[in-house]
């Protein structure tokens, strides 16, 4: 599989044809590193561990399903992104992949920013203490209070979305008496290699100001005549779960354009360009994913070269990695509950969980690995589909993979790579009980989300 194939979704991507999957590993007892979090390994009775606790132990005292979060992977994670683009450049992690407090804390410690899309995501950053100049305010539709807030605050940035924002932020801020610091986000016409409703920059979609006949130089002529209004730069974001970088060159070409042509017809160089993220990982040992450095030097050299072309200096470059830092770090653990054997098709393992805690399967067709982790098996490798316990038929979790033939009822099953829109996309269809989130390090455990209890659901309900 190439890097511009993924399993994000057959549409806008070279991906397998339905059906296809690929052969079983020769031993199914070894976790593939790409795919599991750094501290991740077997013990010597096979059962797998996390941060020095295993699994049958996390199991009993948090019970399943549940998410495991690697917190020593996660920190290495930002360190990594920090490191790579240096002190010239700014990391905003993304925070609708997966957002608590805790996170919060770690991305403060960690010297990264924060990007937040909502109201919620917002007072969940400020609650946390994350600084408000380091937070970047998104969002294709911002309510009048959620702007109001972000601008009593003092966040940094506000990536304006419209016509109609620019003079909706532009008027809340003179009503506070501030300047406040925006970026335009342009849709420069991209299509990136990924399933339709994750690809966010070509011109058929709701987020953004279209560079096609000068929308976006209006825009940014419009911004630049408000006094209470600083603008900062050009936003960018061209999909998600890419790796294919042809897409952030075309993209970087087209923004530096704009720039040229607003100094040219302004007087004014922007000192800052926002790339976005959506940069991939990797779900299964297939997956090609590219390393915080090697992005760094790639999109560094793209708007150096471009800048370079058209007579610019170069400005300061942002990027948002959310999935590239907090999705390889979970994993999801299950109880096995009902198998049944399809003859000539596959075995359908139900467990404890399903769409309710995952829905990407079902909303993406995206691809999953898993793992009998509970024990080793040397059992033949039987193909099997894990599904959920949720009346749907498409409540499917890991759609092809093959688990040890053994395999029997109260065996704990593990999905990696699920620290990304999991929890933050899960639901409680059939009111299931949205899942923990549970950070582990250095053999130590902790809640940092609690799992929702019946008396949750009905307090809700006002009757």
């Amino acid at each position: 599989m190439s890097r511009s194939a993924h399993p994000a979704g057959p549409r806008h991507a070279d991906v397998l044809t339905e059906g296809h999957y690929s052969a079983p590993a020769a031993d199914l007892n070894v976790l593939d590193e790409k795919v599991w979090s750094r501290t991740v390994t077997r013990d010597a009775d096979g059962a797998l561990t996390v941060g020095g606790i295993a699994v049958a132990r996390l199991a009993e005292e948090f019970g399943t399903p549940a998410y495991f979060l690697d917190e020593s992977d996660f920190r290495a994670r930002c360190r990594a992104w920090s490191e790579a683009f240096g002190p010239d450049a700014d990391v905003f992690y993304a925070g609708k992949a997966f957002l608590s407090r805790a996170i919060v804390r770690w991305l403060k410690e960690e010297g990264l920013n924060l990007d937040v899309c909502s109201g919620g995501e917002l007072t969940t950053a400020l609650d946390a203490g994350m600084p408000a100049e380091r937070i970047a305010f998104h969002g294709n539709n911002k309510t009048a209070a959620e702007i109001e807030r972000a601008v009593e605050a003092g966040v940094g940035r506000i990536v304006l979305d419209s016509f109609q924002e620019i003079v909706r932020v532009a008027h809340i801020a003179r009503s506070h008496g501030v300047r406040q610091r925006v970026q335009i986000r342009v849709t420069v016409g991209v299509e990136a290699h990924t399933h339709e409703f994750i690809a966010t920059a070509h011109e058929d979609q709701k987020f953004g100001i279209a560079l096609a006949d000068g929308q976006a130089a209006e825009a940014v002529r419009r911004a630049l005549g408000l006094d209470s209004l600083e603008l900062i730069g050009i936003h960018s974001h061209i999909g998600s779960q890419i790796f294919d970088m042809a897409g952030f060159e075309v993209s970087a070409r087209r923004v530096v354009q704009l720039l040229a042509e607003v100094r040219d017809e302004h007087g004014v160089e922007l000192p800052e360009i926002d790339l976005g993220g959506g940069l991939g990982i990797a779900y299964t040992s297939d997956d090609d994913p590219r390393e915080p450095h090697e992005i760094a030097k790639a999109l560094s050299d793209i708007v150096t070269r471009e800048c370079e072309s058209a007579g610019l200096r170069t400005p300061r470059i942002s990027v948002e990695p959310g999935r590239a830092i907090v999705g390889p770090t979970a994993f999801t653990l299950y109880e096995v509950g009902t198998i049944k054997p399809l003859e000539g098709l596959r075995t359908y393992v139900s467990v404890d969980g399903g769409m309710s805690d995952n829905i990407r399967t079902a909303l993406y067709d995206a691809e999953y690995s898993v793992a009998l982790v509970s024990r080793t098996s040397e059992a033949e490798p039987m193909l099997v589909r894990v599904v959920g316990k949720h009346c749907e038929s498409g409540d499917i979790v890991v759609k092809d993979a093959f688990l040890p033939a053994d395999l029997a009822p109260g065996d704990l099953i593990a999905v990696p790579a699920t620290g990304a829109y999991c929890r933050s996309m899960a639901s409680n269809y059939n009111h299931a009980l949205r899942p923990p989130v549970v950070a582990v390090r250095d053999g130590e455990a902790r809640v940092i989300v609690r799992r929702e209890t019946e008396e949750d659901l009905l307090r809700l309900d006002v009757g």
